[in-house]
């Protein structure tokens, strides 16, 4: 008999912005592994469930206790902030799934920061885009200045992830010197968002010449706009180019 493991897209935490899917699959599951900051956004819902968690830095150990618990006979589902899919496990336990051919991974897909930051900046994305992650624990910085110097000869709008931590406090603004030295110009409009989706969320528009002095913090994306974004009325806006 198969094993199924679900790993579950939470979105931002909040009941109001996870699928339905997403809830069902929770509701359905005897265990939820998961981060314990993530296992904590879930409340007092899933209580019930045997929730189990490691560390960070221990993704592979969380993902193995998935396969064990699922081995047993028990209905799995691992969570993930955001999408299970950008930026989450679910390609790592795709990765170990092979060594596991009595089980089976089903991603279930959650709303990203890209998505639900976007949205409370009005619609920043709205073209071409790509998005971008600044932490280099798992990928060497020349890879990540590669790929901004690619967005900005590409003319690409952004939504930079992981833009700061205590250990890469300037990071995002090595980040901004990078793309205006490759031709963002210092008026680009731009935006960010902390701690989306929850009580506290801080919404800002901003120009380049502005975010480059800006400290966010590591619950914070940001957005960088194409040539054509603009802000009106206070949202970002980055036209498709329908005629007005």
């Amino acid at each position: 008999m198969k094993h199924r493991i679900y790993v579950v897209g939470m979105g931002p935490g909040q009941e109001n912005m996870m699928t339905q899917e997403a809830m069902q699959v929770l509701e359905a599951s005897d265990v939820i592994i998961g981060y314990t900051v993530y296992l904590k956004l879930l409340g007092e819902r899933f209580g019930c469930k045997e929730l189990l968690s490691t560390p960070m830095r221990q993704e592979r150990e969380r993902c193995q206790m998935c396969f064990e618990k699922a081995r047993e006979g028990k209905k799995v589902a691992l969570i993930c902030s955001g999408d299970a899919g950008i930026y989450g496990m679910a390609s790592l336990m795709l990765e170990i799934g092979k060594l596991y051919d009595d089980c089976i991974i089903e991603v279930i897909p959650g709303i990203t920061a890209a998505s639900s930051g976007a949205a409370v900046l009005g619609a920043p994305l709205n073209h071409d885009f790509c998005v971008i992650s600044l932490s280099d624990l798992l990928t060497p910085w020349e890879r990540i200045k590669k790929r901004l110097i690619a967005a900005a000869e590409g003319d690409f709008a952004m939504a930079i992830y992981n833009p700061s931590s205590h250990k890469r406090a300037d990071y995002l603004e090595r980040a901004c010197r990078i793309l205006m030295e490759h031709g963002v110009e210092p008026e680009r409009a731009c935006g960010y968002v902390e701690n989306i989706g929850r009580d506290d969320t801080h919404a800002v528009t901003l120009t380049m010449a502005e975010l480059v002095h800006t400290q966010v913090n590591m619950f914070t994306t940001v957005f960088i706009g194409n040539s054509q974004t603009k802000i009106i009325d206070g949202k970002l806006v980055t036209p498709r180019g329908y005629h007005i």
